[in-house]
């Protein structure tokens, strides 16, 4: 079993900047963010691979998000700028230890979700 919790969401105007920041309870193989804003779908932000640390974006914040991972690699962060207002959603922070369901963007271990608010 894996806990994540998520912390640093918030309130910012658009063009500001947040730190989203996921601790999980023990090392895992990949760990992704994901985002679902009212009446969408989930939808993948950004993924690292604990080993080797590549990761990969969606197009929409590419550029503009950061994914990384501490010196332990157990907690997760999501750097954001120039944030929009369609960025407001509810951030989750996911975990998988299986290289089979890390190489099909799958994940068995979620976190609750905090809360990101942009204001045009």
């Amino acid at each position: 079993q894996v806990q994540l919790v998520e912390s640093g969401g918030g309130s910012v105007q658009a063009g500001g900047s947040l730190r989203l920041s996921c601790a999980a309870s023990r090392l895992t193989y990949c760990m992704g963010w994901f985002r679902q804003a009212p009446g969408k779908e989930r939808e993948g932000v950004a993924r690292i691979y604990t080993v080797g640390g590549s990761t990969s974006y969606a197009d929409s914040v590419k550029g503009r998000f950061t994914i990384s991972q501490d010196n332990s690699k157990v907690t997760l962060y999501l750097q954001m700028n120039s944030l929009k207002p369609e960025d407001t959603a509810m951030y989750y922070c996911a975990a998988d230890t299986t290289i089979r369901r890390c190489s099909g963007n799958q994940y068995t271990y979620w976190g609750q979700g905090t809360q990101v608010t942009v204001s045009s």
